[in-house]
């Protein structure tokens, strides 16, 4: 099984405790996801406004979130 798997599991645990911790390390997991795959796709050419309109956010948002990376 693996990691994310395992975290989506343990999210919809009966113990709140399990499930809050899992929400969380799933929430660093797809922050640190959407970093690599924001460079990858400034690496490649896209422009801030098509990165902003696959992440459903505004251009200026994701600039403000990355344009210094």
């Amino acid at each position: 099984m693996t990691k994310a798997t395992d975290l989506a599991e343990r999210a919809g645990d009966r113990d709140p405790r399990v499930g809050l911790r899992a929400v969380t390390a799933l929430r660093r997991l797809a922050e640190q996801l959407e970093a690599v795959q924001v460079r990858s796709a400034r690496q490649q050419g896209w422009s801030w406004q098509e990165i902003a309109a696959e992440l459903g956010v505004s251009r200026q948002a994701v600039h403000k979130k990355y344009g210094r990376q």
